[in-house]
């Protein structure tokens, strides 16, 4: 006779693949699990969230013991991932394309930032008011900067002759400089970081973007390699969403977030030009991740089709040499994303904190 407890065989396999298309974080009752992850660069606003997720408990919440350490530039950041030395990491998106192009190992596991704010700076009471009055000014320029091979792409979009523009090459150290010492008219920079280095400085500017013509490049990119996805899942999702929960967090409490993270980084709380450094760039972090990615998708989506047009652009424009153009639905994914969203109080609240910073980009 069969008992109330028995189940067909239908039935349990039914229960079996349930279980199996499901993830499991990392058990805490095991203790937590050690991660390594690095910044793209020292301790500012873009990276803010990872001090936020590490010492606000959210990383710890799904398992996870982090330790974060201070990155020194994207392309270091896609190189010491890649070849195994950090677990997981950002770095900017077009870096993530180029370095899978040349055959580093990568996936973009979630985007934490969706806007690279690439384009010209001008000081607010410049004459500069379209890209059209560049012709005939003096623009700093760093070869070596992410934006620079995108000018031409630029000029060309935007309506304007970059022959009648006089480049002037300057060191990336002093070019940001040149322009509040009045030296150039403008400079060809990240606004991610131009703006708030010189507005914590008392500079005011504006910046003419590269996304306003059209070219709309992501920011920074969650990553890890392909094989730590296929083997460790839990670790990949649990860290995705800790990340997440700690951009919504500064995105709803920067004032909250900006202190964890001052506290985190004392050397940064000892000055107000520091502290104001990162506030600035906290806001328009949080203001580039107030869009229709997270807004009706929830955080950490990627938008294919804008990841396919960027990496065209990056193909042609950005990477030189003997490459392979990666499989974009491999090298992107959205399966650790999606699964936080804001509420229409939270929207209410980011869409306040947001607004002072509008003025920048503009």
């Amino acid at each position: 006779m069969k008992t109330p407890l028995a189940v067909n065989r239908r039935t349990a396999l039914k229960t079996a693949l349930a279980g199996a298309s499901t993830l499991a974080f990392p058990a805490i009752a095991q203790g937590p699990t050690k991660v390594t992850f690095t910044t793209s660069w020292t301790p500012e606003g873009p990276n803010l969230f990872a001090y936020v997720a590490r010492d606000h408990g959210f990383w710890k919440k799904y398992g996870l013991d982090v330790s974060v350490a201070r990155g020194a530039g994207s392309g270091a950041a896609a190189q010491a991932v890649g070849s195994g030395s950090f677990m997981f990491g950002m770095t900017a998106t077009p870096v993530v394309v180029a370095q899978a192009a040349r055959g580093l190992p990568l996936v973009s596991i979630g985007q934490i930032n969706y806007d690279a704010v690439m384009g010209i700076g001008v000081l607010a009471d410049s004459p500069i008011r379209t890209p059209k009055d560049l012709e005939g000014r003096k623009i700093g320029a760093s070869v070596t900067s992410g934006e620079y091979p995108f000018l031409g792409i630029y000029a060309e979009r935007a309506g304007f002759d970059l022959s009648k523009v006089n480049i002037v090459q300057l060191d990336s150290k002093v070019r940001d400089r040149s322009l509040i010492e009045k030296l150039v008219d403008g400079v060809s920079a990240f606004g991610s970081s131009t703006i708030p280095a010189l507005a914590s400085n008392g500079a005011a500017l504006r910046f003419l973007t590269f996304k306003q013509a059209g070219i709309d490049f992501y920011g920074q990119s969650l990553i890890t390699q392909p094989d730590r996805v296929k083997k460790d899942p839990g670790v990949v999702e649990a860290l995705v969403a800790g990340a997440m929960d700690a951009i919504k967090y500064a995105m709803t409490n920067p004032d909250e977030a900006l202190a964890i993270f001052l506290k985190a980084n004392e050397e940064v709380a000892m000055t107000s030009t520091s502290k104001e450094f990162v506030r600035i760039g906290l806001g328009l972090s949080n203001l580039h991740n107030y869009c229709p990615e997270v807004i009706d998708h929830g955080f950490g989506h990627v938008d294919m089709a804008k990841v396919k047009t960027q990496a065209e652009l990056i193909l042609k424009y950005g990477v030189s040499g003997n490459v392979t153009p990666p499989k974009l639905d491999e090298l992107f994914t959205n399966r650790f994303t999606g699964k936080l969203k804001l509420s229409d109080a939270d929207k209410a609240r980011v869409q306040k904190n947001i607004e002072p910073f509008r003025k920048y980009v503009s």
